[in-house]
């Protein structure tokens, strides 16, 4: 999807500390994950960007929104709420941490081994881009899985802002999902006041990956017009 959108903006795609080439830390929590997003933006001198963020990273992207506003101009959150969660990824991260690394050849066996604890495809083959082959043996996690395991609880956490974010957003959820649904509206109108929302039917939680087509028109005509 960020290809996609960079043929009409530029486009930075930002792993959140613990995932991809991001540091890895056993701190992980809304409050320093923004502030990891606050210094990238000034690093690159991003003079009020546009940020997009889906589950967690949607949360980091609030975070910021809220705790920041100057520097975001408009904000997209993909099927999630500020609100705090019960564990929902639980047996998913279970079932990540307890492959056996070293006794896998290739990623089709890997992802036959995670079928039956997570059954949707386009779900495994998300999580399998996390996967590295390692140099001696068998394949390592390019993310820090032990510490995203700890810290899962911080993670589950309500965001939450002294002001509303008065600036555009649109949050973007999925019909067969139950990450953000209408009961919630409320409470983002509390603190995004300006907030749209939009429904995909076919997608569930991983909206950009069952509905590609349909998340890129919905996104580009929030954002549009494009920058030059």
């Amino acid at each position: 999807m960020s290809s996609r959108l960079a043929a009409g903006y530029r486009v930075y795609a930002v792993d959140l500390r613990n995932h991809g080439r991001s540091p890895h830390s056993r701190v992980m929590n809304y409050p320093i994950m923004a502030q990891d997003l606050r210094e990238f933006i000034d690093d690159h001198r991003l003079a009020s960007p546009f940020v997009l963020g889906h589950s967690m990273g949607g949360k980091v992207a609030m975070e910021l929104a809220l705790q920041d506003p100057k520097q975001v101009d408009k904000l997209v959150i993909v099927d999630i709420a500020p609100k705090s969660y019960p564990s929902m990824h639980g047996q998913l991260l279970a079932a990540l941490r307890g492959l056996p690394l070293l006794a896998y050849q290739s990623f089709g066996e890997i992802d036959t081994a995670l079928a039956a604890a997570i059954p949707e495809q386009p779900v495994r083959q998300f999580l399998l881009k996390n996967l590295i082959r390692d140099p001696h043996q068998g394949f390592r996690w390019r993310i820090a899985l032990d510490a995203i395991v700890e810290n899962y609880d911080e993670l589950t956490k309500a965001v939450t802002g002294e002001y509303p974010f008065t600036k555009p957003a649109c949050f973007i959820r999925g019909e067969r999902s139950n990450f953000l649904v209408e009961q919630d509206t409320p409470l983002i109108r509390r603190d995004f006041p300006h907030a749209e929302f939009t429904t995909i039917a076919s997608a569930g939680h991983w909206v950009h990956v069952d509905a590609p087509d349909e998340f890129y028109r919905i996104v580009t005509g929030f954002l549009s017009p494009a920058p030059m």
